[in-house]
Protein backbone atom coordinates (compact mmCIF):
# COMPACT_ATOMS: atom_id res chain seq x y z
CA UNK A 1 0.00 0.00 0.00
CA UNK A 2 2.89 2.37 1.05
CA UNK A 3 4.32 2.01 -2.76
CA UNK A 4 0.78 2.87 -4.16
CA UNK A 5 0.33 5.85 -2.06
CA UNK A 6 3.59 7.17 -3.53
CA UNK A 7 2.81 6.77 -6.99
CA UNK A 8 -0.46 8.11 -6.48
CA UNK A 9 0.89 11.18 -4.72
CA UNK A 10 3.20 11.57 -7.65
CA UNK A 11 0.70 11.41 -10.12
CA UNK A 12 -1.52 13.69 -8.60
CA UNK A 13 0.83 16.65 -8.13
CA UNK A 14 0.85 16.67 -12.11
CA UNK A 15 -2.78 16.61 -12.61
CA UNK A 16 -4.45 19.54 -14.47
CA UNK A 17 -7.43 20.01 -11.25
CA UNK A 18 -6.86 19.01 -7.87
CA UNK A 19 -7.93 15.68 -6.99
CA UNK A 20 -7.45 14.05 -3.22
CA UNK A 21 -8.17 10.10 -2.68
CA UNK A 22 -9.56 8.64 0.01
CA UNK A 23 -7.80 5.32 1.01
CA UNK A 24 -9.72 2.25 2.46
CA UNK A 25 -8.45 2.93 5.59
CA UNK A 26 -10.10 6.50 5.70
CA UNK A 27 -7.16 8.55 5.00
CA UNK A 28 -6.82 10.94 2.19
CA UNK A 29 -3.73 11.31 -0.51
CA UNK A 30 -3.75 15.17 -0.58
CA UNK A 31 -6.39 17.69 1.63
CA UNK A 32 -9.98 16.72 0.35
CA UNK A 33 -10.86 20.75 1.21
CA UNK A 34 -8.75 21.60 -1.48
CA UNK A 35 -9.30 19.66 -4.29
CA UNK A 36 -12.05 19.68 -6.96
CA UNK A 37 -12.19 16.01 -7.52
CA UNK A 38 -12.60 13.64 -4.50
CA UNK A 39 -11.96 9.64 -5.13
CA UNK A 40 -13.31 7.19 -2.48
CA UNK A 41 -11.28 3.89 -3.37
CA UNK A 42 -12.29 1.13 -1.17
CA UNK A 43 -9.93 -1.75 -2.81
CA UNK A 44 -6.02 -1.96 -3.02
CA UNK A 45 -7.14 -3.00 -6.71
CA UNK A 46 -8.90 0.65 -7.12
CA UNK A 47 -6.21 2.43 -6.69
CA UNK A 48 -3.32 -0.20 -8.52
CA UNK A 49 -5.58 0.71 -11.40
CA UNK A 50 -5.48 4.49 -10.79
CA UNK A 51 -1.67 4.16 -10.04
CA UNK A 52 -1.03 2.17 -13.76
CA UNK A 53 -3.40 4.42 -15.64
CA UNK A 54 -5.90 2.02 -16.53
CA UNK A 55 -9.02 4.03 -17.14
CA UNK A 56 -11.43 1.92 -18.18
CA UNK A 57 -10.47 -0.38 -15.37
CA UNK A 58 -11.48 2.43 -13.15
CA UNK A 59 -14.23 2.90 -14.68
CA UNK A 60 -15.74 -0.79 -13.90
CA UNK A 61 -14.78 -0.02 -10.24
CA UNK A 62 -17.09 3.33 -10.42
CA UNK A 63 -19.59 1.22 -11.69
CA UNK A 64 -19.42 -1.04 -9.49
CA UNK A 65 -19.43 0.96 -6.42
CA UNK A 66 -15.57 0.25 -5.82
CA UNK A 67 -14.66 4.17 -6.15
CA UNK A 68 -17.15 6.74 -5.77
CA UNK A 69 -16.61 9.90 -7.72
CA UNK A 70 -17.07 13.57 -5.48
CA UNK A 71 -17.10 16.52 -8.39
CA UNK A 72 -17.83 17.40 -11.61
CA UNK A 73 -17.80 14.44 -15.04
CA UNK A 74 -15.58 17.28 -16.51
CA UNK A 75 -12.76 17.44 -13.83
CA UNK A 76 -13.29 13.84 -13.80
CA UNK A 77 -12.39 13.16 -17.38
CA UNK A 78 -9.71 16.26 -17.50
CA UNK A 79 -7.77 13.92 -14.30
CA UNK A 80 -8.93 10.36 -16.53
CA UNK A 81 -6.99 11.85 -19.63
CA UNK A 82 -3.99 12.89 -17.45
CA UNK A 83 -3.80 9.36 -15.84
CA UNK A 84 -3.39 7.66 -19.04
CA UNK A 85 0.16 6.19 -19.62
CA UNK A 86 -0.32 6.12 -23.61
CA UNK A 87 -2.21 7.82 -26.41
CA UNK A 88 -5.31 5.43 -26.33
CA UNK A 89 -5.04 5.28 -30.52
CA UNK A 90 -1.44 4.71 -30.22
CA UNK A 91 -1.87 0.62 -29.98
CA UNK A 92 -0.91 -1.47 -33.22
CA UNK A 93 -2.40 -4.03 -34.55
CA UNK A 94 -1.13 -7.61 -35.57
CA UNK A 95 -2.00 -10.55 -37.83
CA UNK A 96 -3.20 -12.49 -35.23
CA UNK A 97 -5.25 -9.68 -33.29
CA UNK A 98 -6.84 -8.31 -36.52
CA UNK A 99 -7.53 -12.88 -36.71
CA UNK A 100 -9.36 -12.29 -33.70
CA UNK A 101 -11.21 -9.46 -34.01
CA UNK A 102 -12.04 -10.78 -37.49
CA UNK A 103 -13.81 -14.35 -35.98
CA UNK A 104 -15.32 -12.24 -32.67
CA UNK A 105 -17.26 -9.94 -35.13
CA UNK A 106 -18.34 -12.61 -37.04
CA UNK A 107 -20.03 -14.31 -33.89
CA UNK A 108 -21.24 -11.20 -32.27
CA UNK A 109 -23.34 -10.18 -35.06
CA UNK A 110 -25.87 -12.59 -35.88
CA UNK A 111 -29.24 -11.97 -36.15
CA UNK A 112 -30.57 -13.15 -32.62
CA UNK A 113 -27.30 -11.21 -31.26
CA UNK A 114 -27.51 -8.02 -32.83
CA UNK A 115 -31.47 -8.16 -32.05
CA UNK A 116 -30.40 -8.72 -28.61
CA UNK A 117 -27.28 -6.55 -28.28
CA UNK A 118 -29.18 -3.50 -29.52
CA UNK A 119 -32.35 -3.99 -27.01
CA UNK A 120 -29.48 -4.23 -23.94
CA UNK A 121 -28.69 -0.46 -24.94
CA UNK A 122 -31.74 1.13 -26.51
CA UNK A 123 -34.82 0.01 -24.24
CA UNK A 124 -32.87 0.95 -21.09
CA UNK A 125 -36.00 2.98 -20.29
CA UNK A 126 -37.34 5.47 -22.58
CA UNK A 127 -37.44 7.84 -19.71
CA UNK A 128 -34.10 7.66 -18.81
CA UNK A 129 -32.87 8.71 -22.39
CA UNK A 130 -35.81 11.69 -22.41
CA UNK A 131 -34.19 13.15 -19.63
CA UNK A 132 -31.12 13.76 -21.54
CA UNK A 133 -32.18 13.88 -25.28
CA UNK A 134 -33.69 16.80 -27.02
CA UNK A 135 -37.33 16.53 -27.46
CA UNK A 136 -37.47 14.59 -30.65
CA UNK A 137 -34.87 12.35 -28.75
CA UNK A 138 -32.44 12.23 -31.75
CA UNK A 139 -29.30 9.93 -30.58
CA UNK A 140 -26.56 11.03 -32.68
CA UNK A 141 -24.10 13.67 -33.45
CA UNK A 142 -25.67 17.29 -33.70
CA UNK A 143 -24.94 19.78 -36.26
CA UNK A 144 -24.13 23.50 -34.37
CA UNK A 145 -24.63 25.44 -37.42
CA UNK A 146 -24.53 28.46 -35.53
CA UNK A 147 -22.24 28.47 -32.43
CA UNK A 148 -25.09 29.74 -30.00
CA UNK A 149 -27.58 27.06 -30.89
CA UNK A 150 -29.06 25.02 -28.30
CA UNK A 151 -28.51 20.77 -28.56
CA UNK A 152 -32.37 20.71 -29.80
CA UNK A 153 -31.83 23.77 -32.44
CA UNK A 154 -28.29 21.44 -33.37
CA UNK A 155 -30.59 18.14 -33.90
CA UNK A 156 -33.07 19.81 -36.04
CA UNK A 157 -30.10 21.29 -38.10
CA UNK A 158 -28.61 17.80 -38.66
CA UNK A 159 -31.35 16.64 -39.59
CA UNK A 160 -32.31 19.26 -42.12
CA UNK A 161 -28.68 18.94 -43.18
CA UNK A 162 -29.14 15.30 -43.74
CA UNK A 163 -32.27 15.77 -45.79
CA UNK A 164 -30.74 18.48 -48.21
CA UNK A 165 -27.31 16.03 -48.50
CA UNK A 166 -29.78 13.29 -49.75
CA UNK A 167 -31.31 16.16 -51.82
CA UNK A 168 -35.40 14.65 -50.91
CA UNK A 169 -38.03 15.38 -52.83
CA UNK A 170 -41.62 14.75 -52.30
CA UNK A 171 -42.96 11.51 -52.95
CA UNK A 172 -39.80 9.58 -52.85
CA UNK A 173 -39.75 6.40 -50.98
CA UNK A 174 -36.67 6.79 -48.78
CA UNK A 175 -35.42 4.34 -46.18
CA UNK A 176 -34.00 4.80 -42.92
CA UNK A 177 -32.09 2.24 -41.36
CA UNK A 178 -31.65 2.57 -37.65
CA UNK A 179 -34.11 4.92 -37.28
CA UNK A 180 -34.39 5.45 -33.19
CA UNK A 181 -37.37 6.99 -32.27
CA UNK A 182 -38.15 8.00 -35.56
CA UNK A 183 -36.41 11.93 -35.75
CA UNK A 184 -34.74 11.86 -39.14
CA UNK A 185 -37.88 9.47 -40.29
CA UNK A 186 -40.80 12.00 -39.43
CA UNK A 187 -38.28 15.15 -40.42
CA UNK A 188 -38.00 13.85 -44.02
CA UNK A 189 -41.94 13.81 -44.23
CA UNK A 190 -43.40 16.39 -42.67
CA UNK A 191 -40.77 18.58 -44.21
CA UNK A 192 -39.88 16.68 -47.53
CA UNK A 193 -43.26 15.11 -48.24
CA UNK A 194 -41.28 11.65 -48.89
CA UNK A 195 -42.82 8.15 -48.81
CA UNK A 196 -40.48 6.69 -45.63
CA UNK A 197 -40.24 3.51 -44.04
CA UNK A 198 -37.67 3.03 -40.94
CA UNK A 199 -36.30 -0.33 -39.33
CA UNK A 200 -35.26 -1.08 -35.58
CA UNK A 201 -34.42 -3.67 -33.66
CA UNK A 202 -35.42 -2.02 -30.63
CA UNK A 203 -38.74 -2.89 -29.26
CA UNK A 204 -39.38 0.25 -27.20
CA UNK A 205 -38.36 2.71 -30.19
CA UNK A 206 -40.95 1.17 -32.26
CA UNK A 207 -43.48 1.25 -30.46
CA UNK A 208 -42.82 4.60 -29.49
CA UNK A 209 -42.44 6.13 -33.27
CA UNK A 210 -45.88 3.73 -33.87
CA UNK A 211 -47.50 6.08 -31.90
CA UNK A 212 -45.96 9.16 -32.85
CA UNK A 213 -46.85 8.33 -36.80
CA UNK A 214 -50.34 7.47 -35.23
CA UNK A 215 -50.45 10.68 -33.55
CA UNK A 216 -49.26 12.66 -36.73
CA UNK A 217 -51.83 11.01 -38.78
CA UNK A 218 -48.67 9.56 -41.30
CA UNK A 219 -49.98 6.46 -41.72
CA UNK A 220 -50.25 6.71 -45.44
CA UNK A 221 -46.66 7.94 -45.88
CA UNK A 222 -45.00 6.30 -43.09
CA UNK A 223 -43.85 3.20 -41.72
CA UNK A 224 -41.41 1.81 -38.84
CA UNK A 225 -40.84 -2.39 -39.22
CA UNK A 226 -39.25 -4.61 -36.17
CA UNK A 227 -36.62 -5.72 -38.36
CA UNK A 228 -32.76 -6.73 -39.03
CA UNK A 229 -31.53 -4.86 -42.26
CA UNK A 230 -30.59 -8.27 -43.13
CA UNK A 231 -34.36 -9.12 -43.69
CA UNK A 232 -35.68 -6.39 -45.40
CA UNK A 233 -37.49 -6.90 -48.73
CA UNK A 234 -38.78 -4.69 -51.34
CA UNK A 235 -40.13 -5.12 -54.00
CA UNK A 236 -39.43 -1.73 -55.16
CA UNK A 237 -36.28 0.14 -54.70
CA UNK A 238 -35.47 3.32 -52.49
CA UNK A 239 -34.68 6.45 -53.62
CA UNK A 240 -32.74 7.51 -50.73
CA UNK A 241 -31.35 5.42 -48.05
CA UNK A 242 -29.98 7.37 -44.94
CA UNK A 243 -27.71 5.32 -42.33
CA UNK A 244 -27.51 7.66 -39.12
CA UNK A 245 -25.67 6.24 -35.89
CA UNK A 246 -26.31 2.24 -37.12
CA UNK A 247 -22.79 0.89 -38.59
CA UNK A 248 -21.70 1.18 -35.71
CA UNK A 249 -23.23 -1.88 -34.67
CA UNK A 250 -22.77 -3.97 -38.07
CA UNK A 251 -19.07 -5.69 -37.33
CA UNK A 252 -16.45 -5.60 -39.60
CA UNK A 253 -16.73 -8.82 -40.55
CA UNK A 254 -20.32 -8.40 -41.70
CA UNK A 255 -19.44 -4.34 -43.35
CA UNK A 256 -19.52 -5.80 -46.57
CA UNK A 257 -22.44 -7.86 -46.60
CA UNK A 258 -24.48 -4.16 -44.82
CA UNK A 259 -23.26 -2.07 -47.72
CA UNK A 260 -24.09 -4.71 -50.69
CA UNK A 261 -27.55 -5.42 -48.58
CA UNK A 262 -27.90 -1.35 -48.70
CA UNK A 263 -26.95 -1.26 -52.37
CA UNK A 264 -29.95 -3.74 -53.04
CA UNK A 265 -32.54 -2.07 -51.62
CA UNK A 266 -31.43 1.86 -53.67
CA UNK A 267 -32.24 2.19 -57.09
CA UNK A 268 -29.31 3.08 -59.06
CA UNK A 269 -28.26 6.88 -59.29
CA UNK A 270 -30.02 7.39 -55.82
CA UNK A 271 -28.40 8.58 -52.58
CA UNK A 272 -27.05 7.08 -49.38
CA UNK A 273 -25.65 8.66 -46.26
CA UNK A 274 -23.78 6.57 -43.82
CA UNK A 275 -23.39 8.90 -40.75
CA UNK A 276 -21.99 7.16 -37.89
CA UNK A 277 -18.51 7.10 -35.28
CA UNK A 278 -15.58 6.17 -36.92
CA UNK A 279 -11.99 5.33 -35.17
CA UNK A 280 -9.09 7.78 -34.66
CA UNK A 281 -6.64 5.45 -34.86
CA UNK A 282 -6.14 3.26 -38.56
CA UNK A 283 -4.48 0.50 -36.80
CA UNK A 284 -6.07 -0.58 -33.16
CA UNK A 285 -9.27 -2.94 -32.65
CA UNK A 286 -10.68 -0.14 -30.13
CA UNK A 287 -9.49 2.59 -27.37
CA UNK A 288 -6.99 1.58 -25.62
CA UNK A 289 -6.30 2.20 -21.40
CA UNK A 290 -9.13 -0.62 -20.77
CA UNK A 291 -11.92 1.80 -22.48
CA UNK A 292 -13.03 0.18 -25.67
CA UNK A 293 -13.86 -3.16 -23.20
CA UNK A 294 -16.01 -0.64 -20.57
CA UNK A 295 -17.92 0.23 -23.58
CA UNK A 296 -18.22 -2.99 -24.59
CA UNK A 297 -19.42 -4.34 -21.21
CA UNK A 298 -21.74 -1.42 -20.17
CA UNK A 299 -23.06 -0.03 -23.03
CA UNK A 300 -22.55 -1.16 -26.69
CA UNK A 301 -22.37 -4.62 -26.70
CA UNK A 302 -21.27 -5.81 -30.48
CA UNK A 303 -20.01 -2.36 -31.38
CA UNK A 304 -17.15 -1.62 -33.22
CA UNK A 305 -15.37 1.02 -35.11
CA UNK A 306 -13.54 1.14 -37.99
CA UNK A 307 -11.39 4.28 -39.14
CA UNK A 308 -13.55 6.04 -42.22
CA UNK A 309 -10.76 4.94 -44.99
CA UNK A 310 -11.61 1.21 -44.06
CA UNK A 311 -15.31 2.01 -44.07
CA UNK A 312 -14.61 3.97 -47.60
CA UNK A 313 -12.96 0.73 -48.85
CA UNK A 314 -15.82 -1.72 -47.63
CA UNK A 315 -18.34 0.79 -49.54
CA UNK A 316 -16.49 0.69 -52.50
CA UNK A 317 -16.02 -2.95 -52.62
CA UNK A 318 -19.68 -3.17 -52.00
CA UNK A 319 -20.68 -1.07 -55.43
CA UNK A 320 -20.61 2.71 -53.83
CA UNK A 321 -19.23 5.35 -55.58
CA UNK A 322 -17.90 8.31 -52.53
CA UNK A 323 -19.10 11.67 -53.74
CA UNK A 324 -18.69 13.76 -50.66
CA UNK A 325 -17.40 13.06 -47.03
CA UNK A 326 -17.70 15.47 -44.09
CA UNK A 327 -16.00 15.41 -40.38
CA UNK A 328 -18.39 16.63 -37.72
CA UNK A 329 -16.19 15.40 -34.92
CA UNK A 330 -16.28 18.48 -32.61
CA UNK A 331 -19.67 18.94 -32.88
CA UNK A 332 -20.49 15.40 -31.27
CA UNK A 333 -18.41 16.66 -28.83
CA UNK A 334 -20.72 19.34 -27.87
CA UNK A 335 -23.74 17.15 -28.45
CA UNK A 336 -22.30 14.67 -26.22
CA UNK A 337 -21.20 17.31 -23.03
CA UNK A 338 -24.82 18.72 -23.74
CA UNK A 339 -26.27 15.37 -23.09
CA UNK A 340 -23.55 14.67 -20.07
CA UNK A 341 -24.97 18.01 -18.76
CA UNK A 342 -28.33 17.33 -18.95
CA UNK A 343 -27.88 14.31 -16.93
CA UNK A 344 -25.73 15.76 -14.22
CA UNK A 345 -28.56 17.79 -13.53
CA UNK A 346 -31.68 15.37 -12.61
CA UNK A 347 -29.56 12.35 -11.24
CA UNK A 348 -32.12 11.90 -8.64
CA UNK A 349 -34.45 12.04 -11.25
CA UNK A 350 -32.52 9.24 -13.61
CA UNK A 351 -32.37 6.76 -10.53
CA UNK A 352 -35.80 6.90 -10.32
CA UNK A 353 -37.20 6.27 -13.80
CA UNK A 354 -34.32 3.39 -14.03
CA UNK A 355 -35.50 2.09 -10.70
CA UNK A 356 -38.71 1.86 -12.15
CA UNK A 357 -37.37 -1.26 -14.78
CA UNK A 358 -34.92 -2.40 -12.29
CA UNK A 359 -33.66 -3.10 -8.67
CA UNK A 360 -32.15 -0.09 -7.23
CA UNK A 361 -28.81 -1.41 -7.30
CA UNK A 362 -28.58 -2.27 -10.68
CA UNK A 363 -30.15 0.82 -11.10
CA UNK A 364 -27.60 2.43 -9.59
CA UNK A 365 -24.72 0.55 -11.53
CA UNK A 366 -26.46 1.71 -15.00
CA UNK A 367 -26.83 5.44 -14.25
CA UNK A 368 -23.04 5.95 -13.36
CA UNK A 369 -21.85 3.67 -16.64
CA UNK A 370 -23.98 6.32 -18.62
CA UNK A 371 -22.20 9.17 -16.66
CA UNK A 372 -18.62 8.00 -17.41
CA UNK A 373 -20.24 6.92 -21.47
CA UNK A 374 -21.26 10.07 -22.10
CA UNK A 375 -18.49 12.40 -20.62
CA UNK A 376 -16.10 9.81 -21.80
CA UNK A 377 -17.11 10.04 -25.09
CA UNK A 378 -17.36 13.49 -25.44
CA UNK A 379 -13.17 13.48 -24.42
CA UNK A 380 -12.72 11.16 -27.14
CA UNK A 381 -14.36 13.04 -29.50
CA UNK A 382 -12.66 16.44 -28.23
CA UNK A 383 -9.23 14.59 -28.62
CA UNK A 384 -9.39 13.01 -31.95
CA UNK A 385 -9.57 9.49 -30.06
CA UNK A 386 -12.90 9.08 -32.25
CA UNK A 387 -14.61 10.86 -35.19
CA UNK A 388 -17.88 11.34 -36.73
CA UNK A 389 -18.42 11.09 -40.60
CA UNK A 390 -21.04 12.13 -43.31
CA UNK A 391 -20.46 10.19 -46.11
CA UNK A 392 -22.03 10.63 -49.11
CA UNK A 393 -22.51 7.55 -51.62
CA UNK A 394 -24.48 6.45 -55.19
CA UNK A 395 -24.45 4.16 -56.95
CA UNK A 396 -24.00 5.03 -60.91
CA UNK A 397 -26.86 4.48 -62.80
CA UNK A 398 -24.39 4.00 -66.30
CA UNK A 399 -26.51 6.61 -68.11
CA UNK A 400 -24.25 9.62 -69.41
CA UNK A 401 -27.57 12.11 -69.32
CA UNK A 402 -28.23 11.38 -65.89
CA UNK A 403 -27.56 14.48 -63.55
CA UNK A 404 -27.22 18.17 -64.18
CA UNK A 405 -23.61 17.24 -65.64
CA UNK A 406 -22.96 14.96 -67.94
CA UNK A 407 -21.65 11.46 -66.47
CA UNK A 408 -22.99 12.27 -62.96
CA UNK A 409 -24.80 9.14 -63.75
CA UNK A 410 -26.95 9.72 -59.98
CA UNK A 411 -28.89 12.55 -57.95
CA UNK A 412 -25.54 14.05 -57.01
CA UNK A 413 -25.23 17.52 -58.51
CA UNK A 414 -20.72 17.48 -58.11
CA UNK A 415 -21.00 20.67 -56.02
CA UNK A 416 -21.70 21.41 -51.91
CA UNK A 417 -23.43 24.76 -52.49
CA UNK A 418 -26.81 23.25 -52.13
CA UNK A 419 -25.92 21.37 -48.87
CA UNK A 420 -25.81 24.86 -47.08
CA UNK A 421 -27.91 26.78 -48.41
Amino acid sequence: MNMLQSQLEAKLSGLPVAVAIALPSGEWIANPHDAQLRLHCRSAKSLAALASGDIGIVGSYIVEGDVEIDGSMRDAMAAAVALMPTDPVAARSTWWSRLLARSRSAALHTLTKDSEQIQFHYDVSDEFYALWLDPRRVYSCAYYAQPDFNVAQAQEAKLDLICRKLRLQAGERFLDVGAGWGGLLLWAAEHYGIQGTGITLSKNQHAYVQQLIAQKGLQDRVQMLLMDYRQLKTVEPFDKIASVGMFEHVGRAHMHEYFATLKSLIKPGGLLMNHGITAGGTDNEQLGAGMGEFIEKYIFPGGELLHVSVVQHEMANAGWEMVDTDNLRPHYAKTLWAWSDALEVQLETALRVLSQKSNPEQAAKTLRAYRLYLAGCATGFERCWTALHQMLATVPDGSMTTGSIRGAQSHYPFTRDYMYR
